[in-house]
């Protein structure tokens, strides 16, 4: 097979996903950035606990990307199909999902804020600025789930211009009321780290607003309205669970698995984990290309078997896997150019700075086998619905290997920061190569039934 597909259509369909889904992340950087930037002018201390307590926030938003990203697996193979009574029954089943785990978190957190930011840090500011970071995010739970779904079903389909646009309205709320209730501008108190977590909770309203009402009011693929919410899906269920749920057990346990790495880094000191959040940015922004490519990987390969061509999916995965390494090359020039002036732009200590230099090395090599592996775990394969090779690969490296030795170089043998946090990535390195040849051999492909033959 050749390496790069020659067809125009192909591209087209690709880059109408992956530049609106670019562009969204790009605007998630950018709010990151200023969060980031905003806070360190008050210390670290105010930076460490937001960004821990974004940690834990980063769990459910995981477990929301499973839900979603398992729905969307069904959801472009239905679309490609044109199997639209099945399309709407994931949705339910992924909105009632969503609705249960926000639920949860919601509960845990308002019961234990504290508790929770205990596990992530020892220091009584740290702990402080955290919990009630996560007490004003508690609404988030519920507002940022349902638009995370939505917005990956929208994208699953070719629409993903309106989850860019809703974005945007909550980039630039965002920014303005964070740079208010941080700092206390225009008369408001100075919240600081939980007016980082207000002014995001505004920004979530709006974003919930606009995507969800055009979903339900506006849309014209997939034609879901209110009244859909109360379909029976008991037919599809099994077939849900059969390729989504390994999809959410494998994402949720890649956030708590990458929760516990911030753990081992809380561990470490507050110097170390504000360094890693200044390197989580900056990863970001190299990547953000990436992002855009494996979700338009996953709905692209899902549309094209759901046509039923299973020859040109495997092509267009080779072609995929080639981007991928071309981004992860692209990425690593870009950390190496840009760390110096993105490390000066904080207000940090000589051992933090020495430390976010460090560990930007780490991260220049790293990303070149995050973005293969990301385009072949999160997109091509995923899209294959091979859900269960990939759970069992998320598992098995990130908990058996990643884990266990980043605890040991960091807290046991103390390494330096680049050798912990190679330590603490070891699981993109060897999981990019496995999926390679799981790519190659072609057994990714499986079939996929709607609700009118889920039970032959």
């Amino acid at each position: 097979m050749k390496i790069f597909v020659r067809d125009k259509e192909f591209y087209r369909l690709t880059a109408g996903i992956a530049i609106p889904v670019a562009a969204q992340s790009l605007i998630t950087v950018g709010v990151n950035m200023a969060d980031n930037i905003m806070l360190g002018q008050l210390g670290e201390v105010s930076m460490s606990g937001a960004t821990l307590a974004n940690n834990f926030i980063n769990i459910f938003q995981i477990c929301c990307m499973g839900l979603g990203m398992g729905a969307s697996v069904l959801t472009s193979r239905f679309w490609g199909m044109k199997d639209m009574v099945s399309l709407k029954k994931a949705i339910n089943i992924m909105y009632r999902l969503t609705l249960s785990i926000a639920s949860l978190f919601f509960v845990c957190t308002a019961l234990g804020a504290r508790q929770i930011m205990h596990i992530y840090s020892t220091e009584e500011l740290v702990i402080l600025a955290g919990s009630g970071y996560l007490l004003v995010s508690l609404p988030c739970f519920f507002l940022h789930g349902s638009t995370l779904t939505t917005s990956l079903v929208l994208r699953s389909v070719g629409k993903a211009n309106i989850p860019l646009l809703a974005s945007v309205c909550s980039f630039f709320i965002n920014i303005f009321f964070n740079w208010v209730f941080i700092f206390g501008h225009l008369g408001a108190p100075r919240l600081e780290a939980r007016g980082a977590a207000l002014g995001t909770l505004i920004a979530r309203v709006v974003e919930f607003t606009v995507t969800m009402g055009y979903f339900f009011f506006k849309e014209e693929r997939i034609r879901m309205r209110l009244r859909d919410l109360r379909m029976k899906c008991a037919d599809l269920t099994g077939e849900y669970v059969r390729i989504s749920i390994p999809v959410l057990i494998s994402d949720t346990l890649l956030g708590i698995g990458i929760s516990a790495v911030s753990v081992v880094m809380g561990h470490i000191g507050s110097a170390f984990v504000a360094a890693n959040s200044i390197t989580m940015v900056t990863q970001q922004l190299s990547t953000i290309v990436l992002q855009g490519i494996s979700q338009a990987s996953c709905a692209v390969t899902g549309i094209t078997l759901g046509n039923g061509d299973v020859k040109k999916a495997q092509q267009q995965g080779i072609t995929f896997a080639a981007i991928g390494l071309i981004v992860g090359l692209t990425g690593c020039v870009l950390i190496l150019l840009l760390r110096g002036p993105i490390i000066h732009a904080y207000n940090i200590t000589p051992e933090t700075q020495k430390l976010a230099y460090e560990l930007m090395d780490a991260v220049a090599i790293t990303v070149i086998f995050l973005a293969l592996n990301n385009i072949l775990t999160k997109g091509v394969l995923r899209g294959g619905g091979d859900t269960r090779f990939l759970m069992v690969a998320d598992i098995l490296f990130l908990w058996c290997v990643s884990i266990p030795l980043g605890a040991m170089a960091g807290l046991v043998w103390h390494w330096s920061a680049f050798w912990i946090y190679i330590m603490l990535k070891i699981d993109q390195f060897i999981k990019a190569i496995w999926c390679l040849f799981r790519l190659r051999s072609g057994k990714w492909i499986k079939k996929i039934k709607g609700a009118a033959n889920a039970h032959e």
